[in-house]
């Protein structure tokens, strides 16, 4: 069959099968067919319910065979590969990045060419080049630069230039940073600020086809030595393999309440969402901290990756979820290993936290348009899966607010339960996974998805042409009140809700079996917030904010 007509039929089935997949979950939550219910409907168990069962435990199988597949080591084929490791720097706090530089250091592969850019070069933004030279300076072949303008700007503020309208001083300027770049194994350039994307193309840009393979890095991420090896044995395994991406873990972890639930819930997206993504060789978004690329595929789509425009405006964020993008697109796989690892920052401040929710979740709705254009070129599973994740946020506040206004407290109480014994299940099987009981914790960040997570994500839907309210620097945190809005929002709506219920129950007297449920339910939810509270400060709390604690992996000594 020629390769036309098989692309167009395989259009045909994916948007079939996509349809399909989306009309059932419609089906059965509009429906709210039941197998099994009481007398009078109290416990019930459905169609939909069964739905997103099956759905947890296929992640959950493919996961675990994805993870016994990692376990037998491979061996690189070519050790005389290339590969350069690309950091990206803005505002970054001295002493991540210092640990940045020092484990990038102690990294097992011959030859690495490293290349940091740093997303400034005002005099405030000198301490990195100073940190760079500090770590880097005695090597051999270390050089840096100050670039007054970056590949898109001359520096003198008279906005973008185009290949037509460069002067020949930019024009010496880029070719100076080429030189520098290819001709150093350590380079640190200095730049026009321009955003995380301008920096990584520059990093690449300079780069050109030198080398085999280009590994990204955030300049708060402390890398696992064997870690640039390890991703390089997955592309060497199989040429049709375009991008992987490491195991990503919390460095600050014990720095707040908010950090430590990040913590367990950066192991299950890697370790079950990713790894079972990786199974199909699908991986949707290979993270900014740890991530490598075939160097031959990314320059092909590297010019379309950095003017990529949504609705019109050109846009700033979601770089990393865009180049896995452009990776499938091409009909590549991406996949996950669990044997390269490094540890990052995160948010130790709740509204920080928030609004960098808030931007992941406006890359993820922008992607997942884009994405939808290539289910055709991998496993119908990356299109179910597409479909399953994509439209659960909407069918979940749909259920809250029926359950909150259908002017029952049963109802409430027990979609309480409900969440948090998902949320149980889910933490028993990542226990049994990690081999570690302080994965029992992940459930409590059910709670915080459903108070905080999902309003964020409706908000990020509603304002996904906007291009501020990010994260800030980490030398100066400036946290934006905007992520409280939905915040705030979501929660008088839930308030209202628990308002009229309770107006309606006091119209009407409840009956025995519903105080009875209501008191036993009561008990059971308290239960579980009292033994995970007593657990939680037994744990973790007295472990908080002791920061000669955290850095508990070899690599992170560094």
């Amino acid at each position: 069959m020629p390769s036309r007509y098989r692309n167009a039929l395989n259009i045909v089935v994916t948007t079939f099968f996509a349809t399909v997949v989306l009309f059932t979950i419609l089906l059965a939550y509009v429906t709210g067919y039941q197998f099994i219910h009481t007398e009078q409907h109290h416990l019930s168990f459905g169609l939909y319910g069964a739905f997103l069962s099956l759905h947890l435990f296929l992640q959950s199988l493919f996961a675990f065979l994805e993870h016994r597949r990692m376990r037998s080591p491979a061996q690189p084929q070519h050790l005389r590969r290339s590969a350069a490791l690309c950091i990206a720097a803005f505002q970054e706090d001295p002493d991540y990045l210092r640990k940045c530089l020092r484990s990038v250091r102690r990294i097992s592969f011959p030859g690495l060419k490293v290349v940091l850019v740093v997303d400034g070069n005002r005099p405030e933004d000198r301490y990195m080049m100073d940190i760079f030279q500090e770590v880097f300076g005695g090597a051999d072949q270390a050089g840096s630069m100050v670039w007054k303008g970056n590949y898109h700007s001359d520096g003198s503020g008279g906005g973008c230039v185009g290949g037509g309208g460069r002067s020949t001083v930019h024009m010496e300027e880029a070719a100076r940073v080429t030189r520098l770049v290819r001709g150093c194994r350590y380079s640190c350039i200095m730049q026009e600020w321009g955003g995380k994307r301008e920096v990584m193309y520059t990093a690449f840009k300079a780069l050109g086809d030198s080398v085999d393979y280009v590994q990204v890095c955030d300049s708060d991420t402390v890398l696992d030595p064997a870690c640039t090896i390890e991703m390089l044995k997955i592309l060497e395994e199989d040429p049709m393999v375009g991008g992987v991406g490491g195991d990503v873990q919390i460095l600050n972890k014990y720095d707040s309440w908010i950090s430590f639930l990040s913590s367990v819930r950066y192991w299950m997206a890697f370790n079950i969402e990713r790894a079972c993504q990786s199974y199909f060789g699908c991986v949707q978004c290979i993270s900014g901290p740890l991530g490598m690329y075939r160097n031959s595929l990314l320059q092909r789509f590297l010019e379309p990756w950095y003017h990529q425009t949504f609705l019109g405006s050109k846009c700033s964020f979601g770089d990393d979820r865009h180049l896995t993008n452009r990776v499938l697109s091409f009909g590549y796989k991406t996949k996950f290993t669990a044997r390269s690892k490094c540890q990052t920052e995160t948010p130790t401040q709740y509204l920080r936290w928030l609004n960098q929710q808030t931007r992941w979740s406006k890359s993820y709705f922008r992607e997942w348009l884009y994405n939808a254009l290539w289910f055709h070129k991998h496993s119908l599973w990356m299109t179910y899966e597409s479909v399953v994740t994509g439209f659960f946020p909407f069918f979940l506040v749909a259920t809250v607010i029926h359950l909150f206004y259908r002017g029952r407290l049963w109802n409430i109480l027990l979609f309480l339960l409900t969440v948090q014994l998902v949320g149980m299940v889910k933490a028993t099987y990542a226990c049994f996974l990690r081999g570690s009981l302080v994965m029992i914790f992940m459930s409590l960040y059910s709670l915080l998805y459903m108070s905080s997570l999902l309003p964020a994500k409706i908000f990020a839907l509603l304002t996904i042409n906007k291009a501020g309210w990010g994260t800030s620097g980490r030398r100066k945190i400036v946290v934006n009140l905007i992520g409280a809005v939905p915040v705030t929002v979501w929660t008088m709506v839930l308030l209202g809700g628990v308002a009229y219920t309770i107006y309606c129950e006091t119209q009407e007297p409840l009956s025995e079996t519903e105080k009875a449920l209501l008191i036993a339910g009561t008990i059971l939810y308290a239960c579980y917030w009292l033994i995970l509270l007593v657990l939680y400060l037994a744990i973790v709390a007295k472990r908080c904010n002791k920061r000669e604690e955290q850095y508990h992996l070899p690599y992170a000594e560094a």
